[in-house]
């Protein structure tokens, strides 16, 4: 997520032992000492962790013989991004530009209007997804998310309030600077633009009507005033807050809905708010951008405005937006290739803050997996499975959407528990599960259906005992192993989860507070309740202790908060980071390949012998987070996101490297490609 979005409050009261608890333990069967002897435990934790990771016996693992083609890149402190020597970067699609002849030119002093933002790129760009229009790599639909916005960039001076009420037509332009932007994207003469006017450019808005399917979208939770007018309970108005994103086999994109709670607030006394409410924390402060301010007889539509505040009325649900919250929270599917579609949330997959969502390795016959992270402190991580099996004819097939359904709205969702010695448990989400005191999930009050339990995912899983992790974000899937890869971006408030004062190291924070986060892999067992699991890596300066810097980064790699996630179809893994605390560099994108890593089984995955394999490719302009990772077929058009720049790029610019800096920053895409052609990377 952004960091100026990120909500601190530590919603998990549950007595779950969190992940440093886990190895506390394995701290002491071991008799390490817990300071001095951190770097040893770390050592042994390796030898028995994800042993059959790199232990695929397909001939294909070790093929490719993939190796990093280029050096690594010094940090840098610039209004400009830098890439390495030989590669070129351009700045593609920045927020306001238009798609359509119904948006204006974008303007530098904010005076576009709701009109034209809704026919518009949106604001803060984050996760992104390139779609070959009939297999081109130079040609295709670039799906990009829109996470949040900046009131002060958007408007001339910043947002209104007009005696505690905002005026509609801002608050029009901010919610279509929301959501999600379909577009369609060419190469020519060796440079990336957007095709004007193309059927397939799209904005889906925190204002676009979208349907929903799976448990919840069979109960009631989903009434509200509009949608019995409607005469269609499961309906849902926008999609807020989308950071990560993921896409499908079958060809469709799937955007996440993160921090939507902060889009809601209920104003009447907590004590009779709903326990998914409170768990999820939805706001008693007030929306986040203050939409349910504005006057009723500003409204286009019923509660267009309105329904941002859930409180009760005195009747009952058809008659006010008490329910309205209960739309939000999802994965989002979208058909890129057919504009006429609705989006659809798919509630099966979980209702809580969605980082990412990725699949994981394809079998014939086995079902769909897919993985989420919760980005908050002390939450966790799930995985969904589909009930359908995988048929690889589904890959072509013409109706994406109604196969979406077969894979994504029937199955069964876990929640992971991390237990010693390696050793993992998907715990199921479903009324039959066992609870953590032996009891049956189904019977504890407001988890008795699986509509209830998707509604309050994360209270559930509070109930059947999963591992709360230090802000789980992006995972991604090794195409070469099958591996699962998540970035914990970080945790330095984890002792306030019990009240604890105690910050002593252990093995999986082995450092006095987790300022700088780390990443861990696993792998699927032949069961599919069971995995393995290890460390991969931790982030450090590298100016740090041998106690902190785990992983022995150096100045050509270290980093701090990974975030955004992605393995390319050749086995090449990519590292993100937001808000690193990085006194040396912006935030940045780093390279390595898993499957290629040259060390012995004794030793943490990346460690101080194999550092010439994790490299820096890519450092952001000043006050950026790097975010969101597409690329063409062919490799040779890497597509990344700069969000919330602080002065780029130069107005009109297409260089991504000018240093020239902007009146109003914006937030857009930079496309990486080698000089003279060439599979970016290698």
């Amino acid at each position: 997520m952004s960091k100026y979005t990120f909500d601190p409050t530590v919603y998990n009261s549950s007595d779950n032992k969190p992940i440093s608890a886990v190895l506390e333990k394995e701290l002491s069967r071991r008799g390490v000492l817990k300071r001095g002897g951190a770097l040893a435990a770390f050592t042994a934790l390796a030898s028995f962790g994800l042993t059959g990771c790199n232990d695929d016996d397909s001939d294909d693992v070790f093929s490719s013989e993939l190796s990093l083609g280029f050096d690594s890149i010094t940090g840098s402190k610039t209004d400009a991004v830098s890439v390495p020597a030989g590669y070129s970067a351009q700045v593609l699609a920045p927020w306001g530009t238009p798609l359509n002849d119904l948006a204006a030119d974008w303007k530098d002093d904010g005076t576009n209007s709701s009109t034209d933002q809704a026919n518009a790129t949106g604001m803060m760009h984050d996760g992104m997804h390139f779609f070959p229009l009939e297999g081109s790599s130079t040609e295709g639909l670039l799906c990009i998310n829109h996470e949040f916005i900046d009131q002060t960039r958007l408007h001339p001076n910043g947002a209104t309030d007009n005696n505690g009420e905002r005026p509609a037509e801002e608050v029009r332009k901010e919610i279509n600077a929301h959501g999600v932007s379909v577009v369609h994207i060419k190469l020519t003469d060796g440079v990336w633009d957007v095709v004007k006017n193309s059927n397939y450019n799209k904005r889906y808005t925190a204002g676009s009507e979208m349907d929903l399917t799976g448990p919840v979208a069979d109960s009631d939770l989903l009434i509200t005033k509009y949608t019995d007018e409607k005469g269609n309970k499961a309906l849902a108005r926008g999609t807020n807050n989308n950071c990560g994103n993921g896409h499908t086999p079958w060809g469709t994109y799937l955007t996440c809905e993160e921090n939507w709670p902060g889009y809601f607030t209920r104003t009447d006394d907590p004590s009779n708010w709903t326990e998914e409410q409170i768990r999820l924390g939805i706001s008693d402060r007030g929306t986040r951008y203050d939409w349910d301010t504005v006057p009723s007889a500003s409204e286009n539509e019923t509660g267009e405005f309105a329904r941002f505040d859930v409180t009760p009325g005195s009747g009952d649900e058809t008659e006010d937006f008490r329910n309205e919250a209960n739309g939000h929270g999802y994965i989002v599917e979208i058909d890129p290739y057919n504009p006429q579609a609705k989006a659809i949330k798919r509630t099966a997959l979980g209702r809580f803050r969605h980082e990412d969502c990725s699949f994981g390795k394809l079998e014939e016959g086995q079902p769909v997996v897919f993985y989420s992270g919760h980005d908050s402190r002390f939450e966790y991580i799930y995985k969904f499975v589909s009930k359908e099996l995988w048929n690889p004819a589904d890959a072509d097939s013409e109706d994406r959407l109604a196969t979406g359904a077969r894979y994504m709205d029937e199955g069964t969702l876990y929640a992971a528990r991390f237990d010693e010695e390696g050793q993992g448990v998907w715990l199921p989400l479903t009324p039959d599960a066992t609870t953590k005191d032996g009891g049956r999930l189904g019977d504890v009050s407001g988890f008795t259906t699986q509509a209830e339990i998707i509604l309050n995912t994360p209270g559930a899983a509070d109930l059947v005992g999963a591992t709360p992790m230090d802000r789980p974000e992006w995972t991604a899937v090794d195409p070469k192993t099958g591996s699962v890869y998540v970035t914990l971006t970080n945790n330095t408030d984890r002792d306030n989860q019990d009240g604890d004062s105690d910050t002593d190291t252990n093995v999986a924070n082995p450092r006095e507070g987790n300022e700088y986060g780390h990443i861990i892999r696993w792998n699927e067992g032949a069961d599919p309740s069971q995995f393995t699991w290890e460390f991969f890596l931790f982030g450090s300066f590298a100016s740090e202790s041998t106690l902190v810097n785990l992983s022995g980064l150096n100045e050509a790699n270290e980093f701090g908060s990974p975030d955004g996630l992605a393995f390319d179809d050749r086995g090449l893994l990519w590292i993100q980071t937001d808000g690193g605390a990085n006194e040396n560099t912006n935030d940045q994108m780093l390279a390595i390949i898993p499957s290629e890593l040259n060390n012995t089984e004794d030793m943490l995955a990346v460690n101080a012998d194999n550092q010439d394999q994790l490299k820096r490719f890519f450092v952001g302009p000043n006050g950026c987070e790097v975010t969101g990772l597409a690329f063409t077929p062919d490799h040779q058009s890497f597509f990344l996101n700069m969000q919330h720049p602080s002065n780029w790029p130069a107005t009109g610019a297409i260089d991504a490297t000018d240093e020239s800096g902007a009146n109003r920053a914006r937030s857009a895409t930079v496309v990486v490609m080698k000089d003279g052609g060439g599979e970016v990377g290698v």
